[in-house]
């Protein structure tokens, strides 16, 4: 399932670590919609190192993401969506 998540909220606090705080605000939003524990959302490298690119304290506005929760598992993968807009 395709999600868009709104990263602005990062913005709102100091600037020394937004882009940590946006990697949790994905693992909490996910966590959300899917409802199960943050710490059962694995995120891939791709999504992490799209909120990294640009450093700590510029991540993006938003990110669009792909998540499969895996039902043996009990837990949720989340992967970039192949085209950002």
């Amino acid at each position: 399932m395709y999600y868009v998540i709104p990263l602005k909220r990062v913005y709102w606090g100091r600037r020394s670590n937004r882009a940590a705080r946006a990697v949790r605000l994905v693992r909490q939003f996910i966590a959300r919609h899917f409802g199960v524990e943050p710490d059962k959302v694995l995120i891939s490298n791709e999504v992490n190192e799209y909120i990294w690119q640009f450093g700590i304290e510029k991540p993006p506005r938003r990110v669009k993401v792909y998540a499969v929760k895996d039902e043996e598992a009990g837990v949720v993968r989340v992967y970039l969506a192949r085209k950002q807009d």
